[in-house]
């Protein structure tokens, strides 16, 4: 099981999200919990300006960036949209 840590800027951009988005959100929050290799949370090594952090498909849009700070501790530092986010 991991265990998650919340960044303020990740809390300040989830209180953003639409009522549908939290909900996906919460849905794989829990497989990333169980199995953050699941394949539909699409977990991958990020470059450039993120390097060093990793990235997971909430929808075929919004993003979570995060890191592994612990073999079973990830800090989500932000989610929001793969255009924002990439831009």
């Amino acid at each position: 099981m991991v265990g998650i840590i919340l960044h303020k800027n990740f809390v300040k951009k989830y209180k953003r999200l639409s009522q549908a988005e939290r909900k996906r959100f919460s849905e794989r929050r829990d497989i990333f919990m169980i199995n953050p290799f699941e394949t539909v949370l699409n977990n991958h090594p990020l470059k450039g300006k993120y390097k060093g952090y990793r990235s997971i498909d909430i929808t075929t849009d919004l993003r979570v960036i995060f890191e592994m700070v612990e073999e079973n501790v990830a800090y989500f530092i932000t989610i929001d949209s793969h255009s924002n986010l990439y831009s």
